[in-house]
């Protein structure tokens, strides 16, 4: 049976790892809402290491009640040019970044309205340009086994899937290799052999 996965904010390279190995996973469409999650953070690799990058969701009474697919995505600050100016500046010196820019921009410049909407998008974004043909069926109920893919808990994925491997990265040399960052960390510098890591 395929696996279940939460939705994530341009998840870590571990959830792609998981992608990479079926022809479809569900995604749980059902679950209420939960904070600090990857639901809206993820990390990239910045100047200064590891960064967390984050976008703000609509709070109103019950918000951590509602269904995933109803949260919405807080515009009223200037979280877009600000995340889209972090992540200029950690890859414009990457390899591939450039070849990807415009496309992935236009997804946050159109502002989805809901937590939903922009994290799939981004998926998709990323599966077409590694060239993942994963389908991704949304739950029909809530599925309490999932994939434990969190921030704050390590689980052993990559080691899981022979994935504790390196690849290059613009600021390794300064600070050493950090693992399992943003999948554009993977993609801005490793291109179309991104599909290759993951396999």
């Amino acid at each position: 049976m395929p696996p279940v996965l939460t939705i994530a904010y341009f998840p870590p390279i571990e959830y792609f790892a998981v992608l990479a190995k079926y022809s479809s996973v569900y995604i749980e469409a059902c679950e209420n809402y939960q904070k600090q999650s990857y639901r809206n953070r993820c990390h990239i690799y910045a100047e200064n290491g590891r960064q967390a990058l984050n976008f703000p969701v609509v709070h109103r009474d019950g918000t951590f009640s509602l269904p995933i697919r109803e949260i919405g995505v807080d515009y009223s600050t200037p979280w877009v040019a600000k995340t889209e100016r972090c992540i200029e500046t950690a890859y414009r010196s990457s390899a591939f970044f450039d070849y990807y820019r415009n496309e992935l921009f236009a997804i946050l410049d159109a502002q989805p309205a809901t937590l939903w909407e922009l994290d799939l998008l981004i998926i998709r974004f990323f599966l077409r340009k590694i060239g993942l043909r994963t389908e991704l069926v949304p739950t029909a109920a809530f599925a309490p086994e999932h994939v434990d893919i969190h921030p704050k808990r390590p689980n052993g994925i990559l080691r899981e899937l022979g994935l504790e491997r390196s690849y290059y990265q613009v600021f390794a040399e300064r600070n050493g290799f950090l693992p399992n960052l943003s999948i554009m960390d993977l993609l801005f510098n490793e291109g179309p052999a991104s599909i290759d890591y993951l396999l």
